[in-house]
């Protein structure tokens, strides 16, 4: 993906930022409990979805900025509907202010992100939001299954 030619930064991070945005009120509709404890099929509660998204994204962003390394953890003391949504905007600053400081042509520099996967960092911060999306989704089947409406999926800004 070149982010110089269809999509310019500031679009990039827009559209990021309006996936988080409807991540956001995926999660506020939740009702606490089920939150993190209802599942299907054995796939995990939402709750560990959105830690796994927190513990990519300014982590990830993190590492691309500072070029340090660090091995991904996924263990996030966040036991409360109210403490996610609390990190989760704390981190949405966090995305803005890391992401401002990635220059245009650090964009197709390859970079091995959590020590594992290397790509170049537009394709590295795809996954992050490809990786969201994937994870709302499975949110939204679990509001249905719980008789929730979830919040429209074109309403991200």
């Amino acid at each position: 993906m070149n982010t110089q030619g269809i999509v310019s930064k500031g679009d990039f991070l827009k559209n990021w930022q309006g996936h988080r945005t409807l991540t956001r009120r995926t999660i506020e509709k939740f009702p606490e409990q089920d939150l993190f404890n209802f599942s299907i099929g054995g796939m995990r509660p939402f709750s560990d979805m959105v830690k796994e998204i927190l513990s990519i994204a300014v982590p990830g962003l993190e590492s691309i900025v500072t070029n340090v390394i660090e091995k991904y953890n996924h263990d996030l003391p966040l036991a409360t509907k109210a403490e996610l949504l609390e990190r989760w905007d704390a981190d949405t600053v966090k995305i803005n202010e890391l992401f401002e400081q990635i220059s245009i042509d650090r964009f197709q520099e390859n970079f091995k992100i959590f020590g594992e996967y290397e790509f170049p960092i537009v394709e590295n911060i795809q996954y992050f939001i490809d990786n969201e999306v994937h994870h709302r989704a499975q949110g939204y089947v679990y509001l249905r299954a719980l008789g929730i409406e979830p919040p429209f999926f074109w309403e991200r800004y």
